[in-house]
């Protein structure tokens, strides 16, 4: 393991040893608990790790500005201070790092909602599996989510931060036979599997940044794509599990009209599509790509191979 990877892991352990704890909120709520009077500089350990305030001298232990700094994680702000570069979340018993908020950065890897119901979705998979892989990892917390009753995980991403924070959180939660591949979906992993999970980019993001940008009109292109690519490599009865977001127009659901030609000419035995919020991210509407959409939606696509 790498320096940098090490000392992330050992901050980490410092956190969880001090009893830190942190959920993360949307980006908006961020902003507006951030904003409040007293919120401007970091007076706690939660300050500087999961709010991403910036701080002054003496509000972290230098054993913990050691490990920022041997990370390489510990920013400069124009005024001075300094900020961390990571975040440190929960998700049940587990600790999660990832970027700092704001998650401005096109390699930027994101913690939030999202990642806890995504675990939670995946948590109602029944079963144990030999090899599951994660598209899109980001933080690699979905594959990890079920590693206790895999036997492989492969946790895949273009992006090279988001396999970084994988591999450290993987460490940072005693996560066996866990591998980290560069991969564009499945394309340089080998095999097949008996879970497929993917909770991808879903929003059309005018700042193309890799964690948001879904491709596409409306950010819908890249999660067809995962379901068009993964049936063929699911083992006889295996499982894909697709958490994303459905731009509705005039009551329609373009993600379920653009997937079901789709799953209805792959080899699957069993097909359920939930929508499971129907409103998130309303702010996007007010953007271009948007105009004419009247809500996003989450939904769950969970897929069985015949």
């Amino acid at each position: 393991m790498e320096v940098r990877e090490a000392a992330l892991v050992a901050l980490g352990e410092e956190l969880r040893a001090r009893g830190y704890t942190f959920t993360t909120v949307t980006p908006e709520t961020h902003r507006r608990v951030n904003a409040r009077p007293g919120a401007e500089r970091a007076h706690s350990v939660r300050d500087v790790f999961g709010w991403s305030r910036p701080l002054g001298p003496g509000v972290l232990e230098p054993r913990l500005v050691s490990l920022l700094e041997e990370a390489g994680a510990l920013g400069d702000c124009r005024d001075g201070t300094h900020r961390s570069r990571v975040r440190f979340s929960s998700l049940g018993t587990g600790l999660y790092v990832h970027s700092a908020w704001p998650t401005s950065e096109k390699d930027a890897v994101f913690f939030g909602p999202d990642t806890y119901r995504f675990c939670a979705l995946l948590r109602k998979v029944p079963g144990s599996f030999r090899r599951v892989v994660d598209l899109g990892c980001g933080s690699g917390a979905g594959g990890l989510s079920v590693a206790a009753r895999s036997e492989a995980v492969v946790l895949a991403d273009l992006n090279p931060l988001a396999l970084e924070f994988s591999r450290v959180n993987a460490k940072l939660n005693n996560a066996a036979r866990v591998e980290a591949v560069h991969s564009d979906l499945l394309r340089d992993v080998s095999g097949r599997f008996d879970l497929i999970m993917a909770n991808p980019p879903y929003l059309a993001d005018t700042d193309g940044r890799t964690y948001r940008d879904g491709g596409g009109t409306h950010g819908t292109e890249l999660s067809v794509r995962i379901v068009r690519e993964s049936v063929e490599r699911l083992e006889p009865g295996g499982t894909l599990v697709l958490y994303t977001g459905a731009p509705v127009v005039e009551g329609e659901d373009l993600l379920r009209t653009a997937l079901e030609p789709v799953w209805r000419e792959a080899p699957l035995s069993e097909v359920r599509y939930e929508e499971l919020d129907p409103d998130v991210f309303g702010e996007e509407l007010e953007k271009e790509p948007y105009a004419g959409v009247e809500r996003i939606a989450l939904v769950a696509l969970v897929a069985r191979r015949g």
